[in-house]
């Protein structure tokens, strides 16, 4: 089953938590402080591999999680760091945040890597909080979230050439003479329900790699038919070429095929419509082929496309084909790129609201905002000394200015994320 687009969601390990530890042995009565640091979480990557064709295995698990470090120990142990989770992918795989859309990836080369997620790093130990006038710290930091990220996978096949038109003309059948590939053939529409690839040997050092795309009916670039999916996978292609029935054997006119096909290219991407570089006219062993072909002819007048005759029934210029589509290649340097707008940064969706508000509510004044919460949450406040370093924190941050200007008394509560204390 070629699955081609996919939703999952990221979660990297979270970092373990430092240790409150005291070291204790014979002889050695003030040991002193000795918690060891929390181990890394685990981060998520993507990894490009020329062996995975399909994002089969991302149907039917959404959830991706890292493994979490390990809480330091005593004698100054670190816990282990949580083991990356690396998820392999189809080259050519763009990768998208999910809300906004917006391409934080593009892997088209094999072992191409991309970090995704980050493990959240591990909280230090009491060993670290040791000074001249702390000299037993009773605190330690746990360790951070990771990050959390939701995403869309899009394969976009990476081929030199791409057989466009529109369904029942014969682009399967070409596919499967001039390479190697066996897709699904038969005489109705939509026998081709996913790409198909094919790589077409010229010689023992030349080669190319031909997609068949199917899909494209009117309003394809819009969603009608399969169309809208597929599109995007000839956006690699350096050539294109259009298979027409040029006998009109299902009852429609190969001219008005043509501007239909190329009508959806531009609708998709203007550029599409330039890499038409050879027209095939299939069906040329049925009645009112040759008809066909010159009425074609006199109608799309000059064109800088190669107009080229071919019966895929009975394979008479197929050799011709092969050769014009190499000739086509010539000199046409090979891109990896997309459409897409420009690559931004994953980091950006990790950004948080650095904003500190400070608000008095009758006795009680609440200071909010994601940088004190972040500090809430990583001190572990047991005794006097750790208040002191929370407070020294809020002064460094200039939070104690902000409380200040709200003249505090002594009956007043500070409210810090909801760890509240007197003002004193």
């Amino acid at each position: 089953m070629f699955i081609d687009k996919a939703s999952i969601q990221l979660k990297a390990g979270r970092g373990g938590d430092g240790a409150i530890s005291w070291r204790r042995e014979a002889f050695i009565p003030s040991g002193g402080p000795d918690g060891g640091d929390g181990g890394r979480g685990g981060s998520i990557y993507f990894v490009a591999d020329n062996n995975v064709a399909t994002l089969l295995d991302f149907k039917y698990k959404r959830t991706y999680k890292a493994e979490s470090g390990m809480n330091g120990m005593g004698k100054k142990m670190a816990g282990k760091s949580g083991q990356d989770l690396y998820l392999k992918v189809p080259v050519g795989t763009v990768i998208r945040e999910k809300e906004s859309l917006l391409p934080i990836a593009d892997l088209t080369e094999d072992g191409e890597t991309f970090l995704a997620v980050k493990g959240g790093r591990g909280g230090k130990g009491n060993t670290h909080f040791k000074n001249s006038v702390r000299q037993a710290p009773r605190f330690a930091i746990p360790g951070q979230h990771g990050q959390e990220l939701e995403v869309i996978l899009e394969v976009k096949l990476i081929a030199d050439v791409g057989l466009v038109g529109l369904p029942n003309v014969g682009k399967s059948t070409i596919l499967s003479i001039l390479s190697n590939a066996r897709p699904k053939i038969a005489n109705y529409h939509f026998t081709t329900l996913s790409p198909n690839l094919g790589v077409v040997d010229i010689d023992h050092d030349l080669s190319f790699v031909l997609a068949d795309i199917p899909g494209l009916v009117e309003g394809a670039s819009s969603g009608a038919g399969l169309g809208d999916d597929f599109l995007r996978h000839i956006e690699r292609t350096r050539v294109l070429v259009h298979v027409l029935d040029m006998a009109g054997s299902e009852g429609r006119d190969p001219y008005q095929d043509y501007l239909l096909i190329q009508e959806e290219l531009a609708s998709y991407n203007e550029a599409l419509p330039d890499r038409v570089k050879i027209i095939v006219a299939n069906k040329m062993d049925l009645p009112g082929g040759e008809e066909g072909l010159t009425r074609f002819k006199e109608e799309i007048g000059e064109t800088s496309a190669r107009i080229l005759p071919l019966s895929a029934a009975t394979t008479k210029g197929i050799k011709e084909l092969k050769y014009a589509i190499a000739d086509a290649l010539k000199g046409l340097p090979r891109t990896l790129a997309s459409f897409d707008e420009d690559l931004v940064d994953v980091n950006q969706f990790f950004k948080r609201d650095e904003g500190i508000t400070v608000v008095r509510k009758e006795d009680t004044i609440f200071v909010t905002g994601e940088p004190v919460k972040d500090l809430v949450r990583r001190l572990i406040i047991t005794d006097e000394g750790s208040v002191r370093f929370f407070e020294r924190r809020l002064e460094d941050m200039g939070v104690m200015d902000q409380i200040r200007e709200k003249n505090p008394t002594e009956n007043d509560t500070i409210d810090v994320e909801g760890f509240q204390f007197d003002w004193l």
